[in-house]
């Protein structure tokens, strides 16, 4: 893992964790990340948490690195959003974004003002996490508040209490009153897509955006 955005992450990760379950020994508060065992300490304590039981650590290691190389490589970035602009039609009425898509969600419609009338979905979304991912944000941020995308109509937010991805689960008082912000419990599974989509209030969302 390179210093900097992927050791910071990280680091959010192994704090959540440890807030969460009490199984997971909580990093030290001072000289936590100038250690050069602090890496595989993170790692070795995520390993007995809940959220990342059965994730191996190159998954790990891969989801901090694709954070950074989204923030950092301006060529990751623009294909990402190329992507997504290339799937929305004229036809779509919603986008369903999870974890870092939300993002990509989120800047991409903020690039197309042009767009109309669209819901968005987000799960386990860590846009609102200052520092490392609400502050790197395009368009910036200004004075603690963040751009509302002119194509939505409606913005439905979802997080499971115990997803350390999501560390703050309402996105509201960062990116607009607008925005209804929801909880969910995905069980052992806090951040996993799949219980995201199956999720009542996921599917209640879809069924009004949809009508």
């Amino acid at each position: 893992m390179e210093p900097g955005l992927e050791h910071e992450l990280l680091l959010s990760w192994w704090e959540a964790a440890a807030a969460a379950d009490t199984r997971v020994p909580g990093p030290d508060a001072t000289g936590r990340l100038r250690t050069p065992r602090i890496v595989q300490r993170a790692l070795n304590a995520l390993s007995h948490s809940a959220f990342f039981a059965g994730l191996a650590e190159g998954a790990m290691i891969g989801s901090a690195r694709q954070v950074r190389r989204y923030f950092t490589e301006p060529d990751v970035r623009q294909a990402a959003g190329d992507r997504l602009a290339r799937s929305v039609t004229g036809e779509t009425a919603v986008i369903v974004a999870h974890s870092l898509g939300s993002v990509v969600a989120y800047e991409t419609l903020c690039a197309h003002p042009q767009w109309q009338d669209l819901t968005l979905i987000t799960l386990g979304s860590p846009l609102a996490v200052r520092g490392l991912v609400f502050d790197r944000l395009q368009p910036a941020p200004h004075g603690g508040t963040a751009r509302w995308p002119v194509p939505l109509k409606r913005w439905i937010n979802i997080a499971d209490h115990g997803d350390s991805v999501a560390l703050i689960k309402e996105l509201a008082p960062s990116f607009g009153t607008r925005i209804q912000d929801q909880t969910v419990n995905n069980g052992a599974h806090a951040h996993d897509v799949r219980p995201y989509l199956t999720a009542r209030e996921t599917g209640l969302a879809l069924a009004k955006a949809l009508g």
